[in-house]
């Protein structure tokens, strides 16, 4: 199976060019499932409510996702992608959310529950809970992908959750502004035995005398806490490894040792 994560550059409020951009990026590579940063179509540093009406779209019908599914259905591929997200349901609300965009013209949502500093001013904090989806392949069979969005990183029960629903693969898009994820990744991957991509971005915003910049160095991990890839922290690329999905059930580590069997739940209270 081959997975990689597309580390680049979204422009702030330039939704079309940045999703040329992506189509420019994927056009002539092949890959099975490719993850983009959070919040690639409009950028990060949102300092006003009506920016947020202007540059959020729907899942369902939004000119992003709606590129995103005709890239999966005419490369045969998944894509996790961060979004800005109108509520199909209440267009008052908007989500920090990530998309995974299949093959077969559907998708599914995951929506930020732990929004970030300032997010939080107009974000409205995630209500759907964290889940597992299988997809196929003609190359890889089947696979179970889980995703969540940047700062879940710092909470461990983010991807425990996702192990323990059987993914094999977790899609982290990122907006990183810290210089802990990348490394902690490792440990997120190693607990949980588990493939981890996490794309983050590059370079900076600036709006209205504000401005963020990011890290860069997107990760990918594989069960055993190896590096499979690390992206640079300034320069756009796209990197795809292979591998076989199926080397995350195993959590032996060792004979005596199970990473879930061994877990002493009647001790543990975490609430």
């Amino acid at each position: 199976m081959k997975i990689g994560f597309l580390q680049f550059k979204p422009e702030f409020g330039k939704v079309k060019e940045n999703i040329s951009k992506i189509e420019n990026m994927v056009f002539e590579k092949d890959f099975d499932l490719l993850v983009l940063p959070e919040l690639s179509n409009s950028g990060y540093l949102f300092v006003s409510k009506e920016e947020l009406e202007e540059y959020s779209e729907r899942a369902s019908d939004g000119i992003f996702c709606s590129s995103l599914l005709k890239i999966c259905s005419q490369k045969k591929c998944y894509i996790a992608a961060g979004f800005c997200e109108r509520a199909e349901e209440d267009e008052t609300l908007y989500y920090n959310s990530s998309i995974l965009a299949c093959p077969e013209s559907r998708y599914s949502l995951y929506r930020k529950i732990h929004l970030f500093y300032e997010e939080s001013n107009f974000f409205t904090p995630g209500n759907l809970k964290y889940k597992v989806e299988k997809i196929t392949g003609e190359r890889f069979g089947e696979a179970y992908v889980g995703m969540m969005i940047c700062l879940d990183w710092l909470f461990p029960e983010a991807a425990r959750t996702l192990a323990l629903q059987g993914a094999q693969i977790i899609a982290h898009p990122s907006n990183l502004v810290m210089p802990y994820c990348q490394k902690a990744m490792y440990a997120r991957a190693v607990e949980n035995g588990v493939f981890t991509i996490t794309a983050n971005r590059i370079g900076e915003d600036v709006n209205h005398g504000k401005e963020v910049t990011f890290t860069g160095e997107s990760v990918m991990l594989n069960p055993r806490g190896k590096y499979l890839a690390r992206g640079t922290k300034d320069t756009e690329e796209l990197i795809i490894v292979d591998i076989n999905p199926a080397d995350a059930d195993d959590k032996f580590i060792n004979e005596y040792n199970h990473l879930f069997n061994d877990r002493r739940k009647d001790f543990y209270s975490i609430n």
